[in-house]
């Protein structure tokens, strides 16, 4: 492995050397004090870099920046260190700093990996993707996919690969990135979305040889400052003279210019020394170079740098500025600042903000975080441009990213299956990951109004779900109705019956005096008839909207109107039984049935009625039929059965009378009329019981006219027929022959 000299990490040492002399510089600033620095290189080397903090511990200043690379020191063995120094990193996000309980020494100004987790987070979301794969490094840093699966549950990842590779090489994401892109091109994989983390969401030093591989590359990045004034000029103000004061800067210039100082003894890990090179010249400027260290368009680390530096300032500002008995300490004490303890400064440091926009820490000394979201795109020229799309502010209440991508419309997909919209739920695959699943459409009268529902809901009793299933709608009130076909027929049937019981009783009456209405009962006759009309008219109650008063009024109306019918036949067969048995020698029987004694048997054959109907409702798929209801099943079967027996008792005697002699017997046309009687309501019972629906109804109203009419036409309509057709039959003669 070819080694480097890392030109970029020099800026942000140079940055913090910047600030520093900058605080130097101001009169309102620490007036009193003046801040130093110790700069130790750690080679990439963990060994190195613990030796060099102990250094440090023993007999440096205890405050200072702390390195880039966390994992460089070892979390677990650095802790035991640290606790001794109070430190301000610049770019150590690993989330695991932010235990106090290890690390209560540790601030920084780097946003912890936990809100980076989340940012990553919100943008699949926003884009819609849950098809992931997530490759890291086997090191504290790297172990984000378990977090950042369980803080989305429905995101998917395919097992995370993680990179094993020398300790020495831990923290060196370009050569990391290097090794994966060239496996990548290797299994030819093309047309992959990558999402960068911050440490290498910026990196352009891996366009160089993967453009066709990284273009359209989203990643968070540090906030960019636009500009820290003065920073470029002293960048740029190096010079022979002053590069021999560090090894550090001594061997950037030599790497930059591929010359060799005087007195450097620098060489490189693969043996080339730089003796070997021309000597510099002194003529060397590093306005014509243009490298990681003189850019300043990417100010990310570097402003963290900046911001270190100002926040222990502003910390030891705050203690000389610290009055007697209004001090943050125990008895309200202040602190010394030219002799403090670490846990004073970490004090002053959680509670200080300084810059614009502000920098506010939490309870763990953590930053509240502000992202760039960065996007990747090619210049005509081939060179990368790197495109500030969008951020992420943990401050805002919904930490939400910005609204602003205007490049949706044009991302790829990443999921297993589309997302089910309303109306469908998810039905998971078996032995599959949780995010491919089918959709399968709600069942009717279930519903579900968001995208990817586990479940259909059902909807309440009164309502219904629409054609698309994804809202409940009110379910259609449904009656028999007058303005429906079938609702028109049986009402005009219905009227038709009234009219022709009507028809008859007027001839009837206008015919009273004749042979064939006298010898049938002429008054029961006309009550027959009577009742008969009002049993016709009955049926329009069952037609229409039912109401409370209407139901109170239909069934008793229907089951005494049928009585008072049955009754009167039953009367009216008595008659002719008891009037053939008082034409016996010896008998008086019908003295004991008389017209008074007709009448009262009517009357007691009606009385007995137990209903007391209500408006009901009953609820089918995506109707509710309304209809009146008896208050009791038990009590409307009573009645029906009721008017059975009547009937039973009638048709006994029509059929005890059928071979009185003389032409007036009407017993026949009774027997008849109760055979159609009780077909007619026997088969009423099963198809009224499974009719669903306005249907029941209408079943009910056919029952009714159809019995209705089986009494008027066999019954009356001989009689008529003589009247009008026949007057030479209505006669006395003819009615007592045989």
């Amino acid at each position: 492995m070819s080694c480097s000299f890392l030109s970029r990490p020099l800026r942000w040492m140079q940055t913090m050397t910047f600030a520093i002399g900058e605080v130097n510089r101001r009169s309102d600033l620490l007036p009193h004090l003046k801040l130093g620095f110790h700069i130790r290189d750690s080679s990439d080397d963990i060994l190195v870099a613990l030796r060099e903090l102990l250094v440090l511990v023993n007999g440096q200043p205890e405050s200072m920046s702390g390195d880039n690379a966390t994992d460089k020191l070892g979390l677990n063995t650095s802790s035991a260190l640290v606790c001794f120094l109070q430190q301000v990193s610049y770019f150590a996000s690993c989330s695991c700093l932010s235990n106090k309980k290890d690390f209560g020494s540790f601030m920084r100004t780097m946003p912890s990996d936990a809100f980076q987790v989340r940012a990553l987070a919100r943008l699949l979301t926003h884009f819609g993707w849950s098809w992931l794969g997530v490759i890291g490094v086997e090191t504290d840093y790297a172990r984000l996919s378990n977090t950042f699966s369980r803080s989305r549950p429905k995101l998917v990842f395919a097992p995370p690969m993680l990179i094993y590779t020398p300790k020495y090489d831990q923290s060196n994401w370009n050569f990391h990135m290097q090794l994966i892109l060239q496996e990548i091109r290797l299994r030819n994989l093309t047309d992959l979305q990558w999402i960068a983390g911050e440490a290498w969401s910026t990196g352009t030093s891996l366009w160089k040889n993967n453009a066709d591989l990284l273009k359209g590359t989203l990643g968070f990045a540090i906030q960019r400052a636009n500009v820290i004034p003065g920073l470029k000029q002293h960048l740029l103000n190096l010079s022979v003279s002053t590069v021999h004061k560090s090894a550090l800067l001594t061997e950037f210039w030599e790497e930059t210019f591929n010359c060799w100082l005087n007195n450097s003894v620098n060489g490189r890990p693969d043996g080339v020394k730089y003796q070997d090179r021309p000597p510099c010249t002194g003529t060397e400027s590093l306005e014509d170079v243009n490298s990681s260290y003189t850019d300043v368009s990417q100010l990310r680390v570097s402003y963290n740098v900046y911001k270190a530096v100002y926040l222990v300032a502003h910390a030891l500002q705050d203690m000389s500025q610290c009055e007697d008995g209004k001090g943050p300490f125990i008895n309200r004490t202040c602190s010394d600042p030219k002799n403090f303890q670490t846990w004073q400064v970490r004090k002053k440091l959680q509670v200080k903000y300084v810059f614009k926009p502000r920098v506010s820490f939490g309870e763990n000394g953590d930053p509240v975080a502000y992202y760039d979201l960065m996007n990747w795109h090619r210049n005509p020229d081939g060179s990368l441009n790197l495109v500030k799309v969008g951020y992420y502010d943990a401050s805002l209440p919904d930490e939400r990213i910005s609204e602003w991508l205007t490049f949706a419309s044009q991302a790829v997909r990443s999921v297993c299956s589309d997302s089910c919209p309303a109306g469908f739920r998810v039905a998971r695959k078996k032995g599959l990951p949780i995010c491919c699943y089918d959709c399968v459409p709600c069942a009717e009268g279930e519903v579900s109004n968001s995208t990817d529902s586990l479940e259909c809901n059902r909807c309440p009793v009164f309502m219904w779900s629409n054609k698309a299933r994804d809202h409940c709608v009110p379910k259609t009130i449904e009656f028999l109705s007058f303005h429906e076909v079938m609702g028109a027929v049986l009402c005009g049937v219905s009227v038709l019956g009234a009219c022709i019981s009507m028809s008859f009783l007027i001839i009837f009456f206008r015919n009273k005096n004749t042979p064939i209405v006298r010898a049938n009962n002429m008054e029961l006759s006309f009550l027959l008839l009577l009742f008969l009309a009002v049993c016709f008219l009955i049926s329009l109650l069952f037609i229409g909207e039912p109401s409370d008063w209407l139901c109170r009024i239909r069934y008793p109306a229907f089951g005494i109107s049928f009585a008072l019918c049955i009754s009167c036949l039953l009367a009216k067969t008595a008659v002719v039984l008891m009037a053939f048995r008082a034409t016996l020698p010896g008998s008086n029987v019908m003295k004991w049935f008389g017209p008074n004694q007709q009448r009262a048997s009517v009357v007691v054959g009606t009385s007995i009625q137990v209903e007391q109907p209500l408006v009901s409702k009953y609820y089918f798929s995506g109707i509710v039929f309304e209809t009146c209801v008896a208050g009791s099943e038990v009590g409307f079967w009573c009645v029906l059965g009721y008017i059975g027996v009547l009937a039973c008792a009638c048709l006994l005697m029509a059929f005890l009378a059928r071979k009185l002699p003389d032409n007036f017997n009407e017993a026949k046309f009774i027997t008849f009329s109760m055979l159609i009687f009780f077909a007619v309501w026997i088969t009423f019972i099963p198809v009224y019981v499974s009719t669903p629906g306005k249907f029941t109804v209408a079943v009910h109203i056919f029952a009714i006219l159809a019995s209705a009419f089986g009494l008027l036409f066999c019954i009356f309509a001989p009689k008529c027929y003589v009247i009008i057709l026949r007057p030479d039959r209505n006669s006395k003669k003819h009615m007592m022959a045989r």
